[in-house]
């Protein structure tokens, strides 16, 4: 490889960690490179810094192009074509979850509800439905929450990741309000920090964003 140490271990290893997540190890490393390289690059740049072949290189940047991953532009007088990977990290985190909800998730979902419509015909097929319409509920519940995320902003994103523990213990407190409990010993309130405000804002901004 033609890079700097630093870039080198980390094309490297994306490289590896794309074969975990099940595409080609070329693919990884080329959109590493992307990642960490100033300028967008030719496909031929890309051949010279990571010494593999032009075919190679031309199917991983259309992977990544499938994906949304990469950005394709042109420069003025020159008839190349250039490629970037997208600078905000956020943007690039809901575009990998979009895309793996539709090639994964939304094909699940739907042979689930299928499964479902189905007439159970023995009590194999009852308890295997039931399984399945569990199954249903929780992956329908975490997509939905998705569509709401990929709503908000990258600063209220950032604002509920550096919630933490703290929106649990927030939840917590909610349910034992609304439940009921016992009102005879009121809790003592400590004043709001930041995260709690933040947490407080984010219907405010949730509601800003359906605009």
């Amino acid at each position: 490889m033609n890079l700097n140490p630093l870039s080198q271990s980390f094309v490297l290893h994306f490289g590896e960690m794309g074969s975990r997540w099940g595409i080609n190890r070329t693919v990884g490393q080329i959109y590493a490179l992307l990642y960490v390289t100033r300028e967008p690059l030719t496909a031929d740049d890309i051949v010279e810094k990571l010494g593999v072949s032009r075919s190679n290189v031309s199917m991983g940047l259309k992977e990544l192009q499938s994906w949304r991953l990469v950005k394709l532009e042109h420069h003025p007088g020159d008839r190349r074509d250039f490629f970037s990977a997208p600078e905000d990290v956020w943007q690039i985190f809901k575009t990998l979850a979009e895309e793996r909800q539709r090639r994964e998730v939304d094909p699940t979902l739907s042979m689930l509800r299928d499964a479902l419509l189905e007439t159970a015909g023995s009590p194999e097929d009852a308890y295997a439905q039931e399984r399945m319409r569990k199954m249903h509920e929780l992956i329908d519940q975490i997509t939905e929450w998705f569509a709401e995320v990929r709503k908000l902003s990258p600063e209220t994103l950032q604002s509920l990741m550096g919630l933490g523990s703290k929106v649990v213990k927030l939840l917590e407190l909610k349910e034992r309000v609304l439940g009921g409990g016992r009102r005879s010993e009121p809790e003592v309130k400590a004043p709001p920090d930041a995260s709690e405000r933040a947490l407080k804002a984010v219907p405010t901004r949730l509601h800003s964003t359906r605009q």
